[in-house]
């Protein structure tokens, strides 16, 4: 497991809206102004805040916002803007409430059910949009298993002083907290296999928004097979690669796998003997292929450490969960269509 604070590197490294360094330094001011009792008791407006600082108010509401999330401040819409007791910031006797948003598909994963022993005082929900704020304010953490799920929904929930973490989503937004498997990793470690394999056409299938899996498989391949092609296609191309010569496929989700496996089989393609393929993503009771997986029990412990506020007083956090391989024998050395012709298999 790889724990990396991530409010001050994610920002210098990313941060789409030009802030990065205007909007650490002021974070880290504000931080300070607390620590020193500048700033006590409910804070001033945002625009009385911003003029006293110099910032605009996007900037400085994004630092307010983070500062809530680390447990320094306390938001609620309607009262302002407090620096929290240090009694207020005790780790909780309970798990509480938890809100868990998921695709329907997901209900039944085995990460749920663990999560489920952990706090069974757990609502699910498919539709963000059915969500109004007095239904969430009476949820004490929320868990985004959501690959589409829009950015403001979850700053919304931040605001609303209600502890997010995303499970298996690229990090994008700072003031929540992230768990998810190493795909750069498991990606790496499958490429290099394959082509140690004698596999040099790749396929990578990619349906997560902000994927690394390509990339990775790339960099890969530059290091064992600097020969190898590599091409990132989407779920729909999987049958047209293999026509032109991809032998091995590699899957950003475990969903991605299932479709593209049963896409395959509709074609009268063979697993392994005409193709490889394996994925990365997160365990489950049935794997669609072999791959590299991190472990369901683990992601779910993970996820209750940071709702039960064992993380707490501490910076939003991402947690990159090592995978394990998992054979299914779904992979193969190079398939033996490939070598037809006469060359040696």
């Amino acid at each position: 497991m790889e724990v990396n604070g991530s409010s001050t590197a994610a920002h210098s490294s990313k941060n789409g809206d030009g802030l990065s360094y205007k909007f650490q330094r002021l974070r880290e001011r504000l931080r300070m102004a607390v620590s020193s009792g500048e700033l006590s008791g409910k804070l001033p407006g945002e625009r009385s805040l911003a003029r006293r600082f110099h910032v605009n108010a996007k900037t400085l509401s994004k630092a307010l916002t983070d500062l809530a999330a680390e447990g320094l401040l306390d938001r609620s819409i309607g009262r302002g803007t407090y620096v929290k007791s240090e009694t207020s910031t005790a780790t909780p006797t309970k798990p509480g409430r938890w809100l868990v948003v998921c695709e329907a598909e997901r209900a039944d994963s085995a990460v749920l059910r663990y999560l489920k022993e952990a706090n069974p005082d757990i609502v699910v929900m498919h539709d963000y949009e059915a969500m109004r704020p007095s239904f969430l304010k009476s949820f004490d953490g929320v868990v985004d298993f959501g690959i589409n799920t829009p950015e403001l929904f979850l700053r919304g929930l931040v605001v609303r002083n209600i502890p997010v973490v995303a499970v298996n989503r690229e990090p994008n937004l700072y003031s929540i907290h992230h768990v998810g498997t190493d795909r750069a990793l498991g990606a790496s470690c499958l490429a290099r296999d394959l082509i140690l394999g004698g596999h040099s056409h790749i396929a990578v299938i990619e349906s997560r928004p902000r994927s690394v899996v390509g990339r990775a498989v790339k960099q890969a391949a530059n290091r064992y097979g600097p020969e190898a092609l590599v091409q990132v296609i989407t779920a729909d191309k999987a049958v047209e690669a293999i026509g032109s010569g991809a032998t091995a496929l590699i899957c950003d989700t475990m969903s991605s796998a299932r479709n593209v496996r049963a896409s395959l089989e509709t074609a009268g393609l063979r697993i392994p003997q005409d193709v490889s393929l394996t994925a990365v993503g997160c365990c489950d009771d049935v794997y669609p292929c072999s791959g590299q997986y991190a472990e369901s029990k683990l992601v779910a412990q993970t996820v209750a450490e940071l709702l039960t506020g064992n993380n707490s007083g501490h910076r939003p956090v991402t947690m990159w969960l090592a995978p394990k391989w998992i054979d299914c024998g779904t992979t193969g050395n190079l398939p033996s269509r490939a070598s037809a012709g006469g060359e040696a298999a």
